[in-house]
C-alpha cells in the first residue's frame, strides 16, 4: 500500500468517526428530551458530553465539526431553531477549544483543563446568544443552567474517555 492510499484511508476513517460522533451525540441528546430553561427560551441537554468526548479523543477539527453540527441539528430537531446558528458557532468553538487544549499538552490534567475552559466558552457564548435574542437578563438567567450543563457534559466525558480511547485509536 502506498502512502497516498494510507492517507485516504485515514481521512475516510476520520470522516466516518466524525459522522458517528454527530449521530451518537444527537441520539443521546434526544433520548433524554431537552429541558426548557425558564426565562431564556433555551434548554438543558447532553450535547456537550458528545462534543467534549469527540474533541478529547480526535482533536480540535473533529471536535469543532461535531460541536457545530450536533448543536445546530439538535436545535432544529427539537424546536429551538432560533438558537441553531448560535449553537453552530458556540458548540463548534467549544469542540475546537477542548480538542486544541487537550492535544497540545501531554500532561494528565490537560483534559480536565480543556473541558473546563471549553464549558466556559459555551456558557459565555450562550450568555451572548440569550442577550442578543432576548434581553441581557435572559443572558444572566442562563449562566447557572449552562454551567450545570457544561459540568455534566465534562463529568460524563471524563468518565467515558478511558473506555473509548483504545477503541477509537
Amino acid at each position: 500500500m502506498d502512502n497516498k492510499s494510507v492517507g485516504h484511508s485515514s481521512q475516510f476513517r476520520t470522516v466516518i468517526l466524525t459522522a458517528m460522533f454527530v449521530a451518537a451525540t444527537l441520539a443521546v441528546s434526544m433520548a433524554i428530551p431537552p429541558i426548557p430553561i425558564p426565562g431564556t427560551h433555551g434548554n438543558f441537554n447532553l450535547c456537550d458530553a458528545g462534543i467534549l468526548i469527540s474533541a478529547l479523543l480526535l482533536g480540535p477539527k473533529v471536535g469543532g465539526v461535531v460541536g457545530a453540527l450536533s448543536g445546530f441539528l439538535l436545535d432544529i430537531l427539537t424546536g429551538y431553531s432560533n438558537y441553531s446558528i448560535f449553537s453552530f458557532i458556540v458548540h463548534g468553538l467549544e469542540g475546537v477549544v477542548a480538542g486544541w487544549l487537550a492535544h497540545r499538552s501531554t500532561k494528565k490534567y490537560a483534559s480536565v483543563i480543556a473541558v473546563i475552559v471549553a464549558a466556559l466558552v459555551m456558557v459565555i457564548g450562550y450568555f451572548f446568544a440569550d442577550s442578543f435574542l432576548y434581553t441581557i437578563y435572559a443572558g444572566y438567567l442562563g449562566i447557572f443552567t449552562n454551567l450545570i450543563q457544561g459540568l455534566v457534559g465534562a463529568v460524563i466525558a471524563m468518565f467515558v474517555i478511558p473506555f473509548l480511547r483504545k477503541r477509537v485509536h
